[in-house]
């Protein structure tokens, strides 16, 4: 009885000892001990209050922002100008809020007005219409400019248009912006053809192929690098970058970045079905499919365009393409997730169309500044398949992926 006394004592000092090693985050490995594993959750430049709050205090600050601004700080889900604006040692003076507006709700290319936001009083000025830049008035007594926007990842795709202005403006100023970096849902690639000089527009700035595989932090400092702001002046730019992020994960967005992006479906098929707004079709505006399904009245006899749809005006879409008019396409729902730009469906749609209406026009005027050249549109309506309209790409893509690689922080 002693014998098994003794032994059971033993046995239970030394589940004991292992008991206290594990508690306190350590485990036994060959005589080492092992820490507890690393934190690798992604977590976005705006909660990392630590890195960029000691650059607002005291300051009287403008915030870039929308309803994607949003920070989760110890679990709490809160706007970024609504917590900034708490801070009893930061300033809130204004907010710029781009294409969309600042809640989001804008039509796109509407123009979004002035206004006061009714929760904190803090006046909101508009940076799509006529006023894209911010005017040294606006800019007047304002020490940082803080800019928080979910990007996704596609040129035309106006936010880093308006970041370019923010940048230009600030520099003009000498007013430094810190820029709260976020993950990109088309980080994982970079394709299409790049944007020549003479189609610059706001849907287009840069010499970029339509997607850049960059986030937003690194874009603006390729925009600095390259001295692509006005008289090639330099922004003092601090971005805050993002903690455990990688570019080849898929990223879901927790806030739809504009009104007709509902989903991550149509985040990713948007930068190939987005050149169909330079056309007679439909990209489902109007329905709550936007970016997921195509069509158009006249393919309602053609056995592989079936699916219908209906455009009728709602949020983001109050005039929709074919408004009230069943539109016969595809349903492109189902597709499985593309890590590239695909012209199949724009090619297969413009030859289907001009055999039922050759005497219609396929193709407007905005087709080529999405496309950011001619070329794409001389191309599909001279028949080039689309494995050589792609292989012509690659001369600038290389050349751009070279710049691309100096600015990545990932």
């Amino acid at each position: 009885m002693i014998f098994k006394y003794t032994k059971s004592t033993y046995l239970l000092l030394f589940f004991y000892s292992c008991f206290q090693l594990v508690s306190c985050g350590q485990s036994i490995k060959k005589g080492k001990t092992i820490p507890n594993p690393i934190d690798t959750s992604l977590t976005i430049g705006a909660d990392r209050i630590n890195l960029y709050l000691p650059d607002l205090k005291n300051k009287t600050i403008a915030i870039v922002a929308n309803q994607t601004s949003i920070t989760n700080i110890k679990g709490k889900s809160t706007h970024l100008v609504d917590f900034l604006h708490q801070q009893s040692d930061i300033t809130v003076k204004t907010v710029f809020a781009p294409e969309h507006g600042f809640r989001g709700k804008a039509d796109a290319g509407e123009t979004v007005v002035d206004g006061i936001d009714g929760k904190t009083g803090i006046p909101i000025v508009s940076l799509y219409g006529k006023n894209k830049k911010p005017t040294a008035t606006q800019l007047k007594n304002i020490e940082v400019v803080v800019f928080d926007i979910q990007d996704v990842g596609a040129r035309f795709y106006t936010y880093i248009s308006t970041l370019h202005y923010v940048m230009e403006a600030c520099a003009e100023m000498k007013i430094p912006v810190v820029l709260l970096d976020r993950p990109n849902p088309n980080g994982h690639y970079v394709d299409g053809p790049v944007l020549t000089s003479k189609h610059k527009s706001f849907v287009g700035m840069h010499p970029v192929p339509v997607v850049y595989g960059m986030t937003i932090g690194e874009y603006g400092k390729m925009i600095n690098g390259e001295k692509w702001l006005d008289k090639k002046l330099t922004c003092d730019l601090k971005v805050i970058p993002l903690k455990n992020y990688d570019r080849n994960e898929p990223y879901s967005l927790p806030v739809k970045p504009s009104p007709n992006l509902p989903n991550d479906k149509a985040i990713n098929l948007y930068p190939s079905l987005c050149f169909f707004e330079g056309t007679v079709i439909s990209v489902g505006r109007g329905t709550d499919h936007q970016f997921q399904v195509i069509g158009s009245p006249i393919f309602k006899k053609i056995d592989n365009k079936t699916y219908s749809f209906t455009p009728i005006p709602n949020e983001g879409a109050k005039k929709p393409k074919h408004k009230g008019l069943k539109c016969y396409g595809n349903d492109l729902r189902n597709e499985n997730t593309i890590s590239k730009l695909t012209l199949s469906w724009l090619i297969d749609y413009y030859h289907t169309y001009k055999g039922l209406s050759k005497e219609k026009v396929f193709f407007n005027s905005f087709f080529t500044k999405l496309a950011g050249t001619e070329k794409l549109q001389q191309q599909i309506t001279s028949g080039i398949t689309e494995a050589n309209i792609r292989k012509s790409w690659q001369p600038d893509l290389n050349t751009f992926k070279k710049i691309r690689r100096k600015y990545l922080i990932y």
